[in-house]
């Protein structure tokens, strides 16, 4: 694997870590999560390896960018993969349940399954883990929190900016 790059982004959601390597963007963390990564002893700190990342984020919480366009490595189980695929394909402004989701990777009855790796994602916000709610329309589990989760649909739905 080559080297692994990092930096930071003061967001309009908190401070985002964001990691890759010199192809494409692997993570996006908030720093209040509970899984929140920290910059590993071999990582190279490098604002300029993310300046396309971050001119894109920005544009987002602006409310002037709908689709990220940026390459992504993600790494995950072949299950994982389908859901972060499926979760690339919601419309912006657009909520979908667990259960719709588990429906549009073939597999109704993985509701649960399709949680865990909802949660797994490793690149929220560009990819929108934030767009899956519960069934009932409730907002449910988010690794930024429920606050962030809030945030992030409101500026979609009401074209808010919050640049």
């Amino acid at each position: 694997m080559s080297a692994v790059y990092y930096t930071t982004f003061d967001s309009p959601v908190g401070p985002l870590l964001l990691a890759g390597d010199s192809n494409a963007l692997r993570r996006v963390n908030f720093e209040s999560s509970k899984h929140s990564a920290v910059p590993q002893p071999e990582w190279k700190q490098n604002r300029t390896a993310f300046a396309e990342v971050i001119r894109q984020l920005q544009a987002y919480f602006r409310g002037e960018l709908r689709v990220f366009d940026v390459p992504l490595a993600m790494e995950g189980t072949e299950f994982q993969l389908r859901v972060w695929n499926a979760l690339r394909a919601i419309p912006y402004g657009e909520t979908i349940s667990y259960a719709q989701l588990a429906e549009r990777i073939g597999n109704p009855k993985a509701v649960r399954a399709v949680g865990l790796a909802n949660g797994s994602n490793p690149i929220p916000i560009i990819v929108p883990c934030h767009r899956v709610i519960g069934s009932d329309g409730s907002l449910t589990g988010f690794g930024g929190g429920l606050s962030t989760k809030k945030i992030l649909l409101n500026l979609e739905s009401k074209q808010l900016s919050y640049l």
